[in-house]
């Protein structure tokens, strides 16, 4: 089978991750910063998440169109078609079946029990975000966080967990519940669904390639050795190339993802206010960075980036930071550690590698809210 790696595969994947972690670490190291600042001084938030998407799609489609090319002018069209084609059934169905899957696993794995004092506020605040019919809000155990999940089949979901329910205020709590509803009212796991599948084609495509590239070359190379597999060779570069473009790309849809956040921030805002969607991402930042083995949880789990909160490392840290584990995160001052973290920079590449922008942006970007809460993309 193609997806088992020869020993020449394996080099050629090593050679594409090569040539991909160093692109993108030129790109996240230098480039990025420079980009996302044009981005958010010239455009809106609405602007820059048609632009970024339509970029991805562009990318994506630009890349599967040059291998499918390239492989119908080195085969016949129907072969190259039924590869193609193949490759992209097989990634299709196994995002599907994940998407399918993933609420009943969800469910199980954290032990997810419907809440009637959860269910209330989760009715409250869908009805000021316009919902017709609220998701079923259900109580997760774990430290701080919440998630929104679900599909046609299960319906949809708002996940609390049980040390959010202890920390926050009723009307934090309201906010990141806007938040959650959000990214149910903007169809984000539909959209990023959608988005994650173009980096995965282009990935097996480009392994596909090598793979075909080396067979190929191996056989023309033994019956004519005057070609001496230059097709092959060919096929190869070309499937570096476009593992190297995945890799790219799924920097791309990171990117996406993380302006989807800032826009379910928007929604949690206008369900409540900007300064409550503000004290909720302040208190729960500040627990997670006074308690190392709940920020492991988080950094360690296979959901993070359907987390409210998902941590992205920052040069400079917060005043706040070598607070005692065992402080009580109700009875601080949450407004002066909101203004604290306005100031904090956050100059740092993994945020290019994030599902989710640093604390302090999102803090910075909910002090430009000015409100006409819409659907956008």
């Amino acid at each position: 089978m193609w997806l088992i790696y020869d020993p020449f595969t394996m080099i050629s994947l090593i050679l594409a991750y090569i040539v991909g972690f160093t692109i993108l670490l030129f790109a996240a190291g230098y480039l990025a910063p420079r980009v996302a600042r044009k981005f958010t001084n010239k455009f809106s938030l609405q602007a820059s998440m048609i632009i970024i998407g339509l970029i991805i799609i562009v990318a994506g489609f630009a890349g599967v169109g040059i291998t499918s090319y390239l492989l119908a002018s080195l085969f016949s069209v129907e072969d190259a078609t039924g590869l193609i084609t193949s490759i992209i059934l097989m990634v299709l169905v196994l995002n599907i079946i994940s998407y399918l899957v993933s609420p009943l696993t969800i469910n199980i794995m954290y032990g997810a029990k419907r809440n009637a004092q959860l269910q209330e506020l989760v009715n409250d605040v869908a009805r000021k975000l316009g919902f017709s019919k609220p998701p079923k809000a259900v109580l997760v155990n774990g430290p701080p966080n919440a998630f929104a999940y679900g599909n046609f089949l299960s319906g949809k979901y708002v996940a609390v967990t049980t040390g959010l329910m202890e920390i926050a205020t009723t009307d934090e709590l309201k906010a990141i519940i806007g938040h959650e509803l959000g990214h149910h009212r903007h169809k984000d796991n539909t959209i990023m669904l959608f988005m994650g599948l173009i980096p995965s084609l282009l990935y097996f495509m480009g392994v596909f390639l090598m793979r075909v590239g080396f067979i190929s070359g191996y056989a023309r190379a033994y019956a004519n050795k005057r070609r001496g597999g230059e097709g092959g060779l060919l096929l190869v570069i070309v499937g570096v190339l476009a593992v190297a473009l995945s890799f790219i790309v799924q920097v791309l849809v990171l990117a996406f993802s993380r302006l989807r956040e800032y826009y379910a921030d928007s929604a949690g805002a206008f369900a409540t206010s900007s300064r409550s969607m503000q004290r909720a991402l302040a208190r729960i930042h500040l627990y997670y960075n006074t308690n190392r083995v709940a920020r492991e949880v988080v950094a360690s789990s296979k959901i993070k980036a359907l987390f409210i909160y998902a941590f992205t490392e920052a040069y400079a840290n917060p005043f706040y930071r070598h607070q005692p584990i065992d402080r009580d995160i109700r009875n601080i001052d949450v407004d002066k550690v909101v203004e604290e973290l306005k100031k904090t920079r956050t100059e740092d590449i993994s945020e290019f590698f994030s599902t989710h922008p640093p604390i302090p942006k999102r803090i910075r970007f909910l002090d430009t809210l000015v409100f006409h809460y819409m659907e956008a993309p």
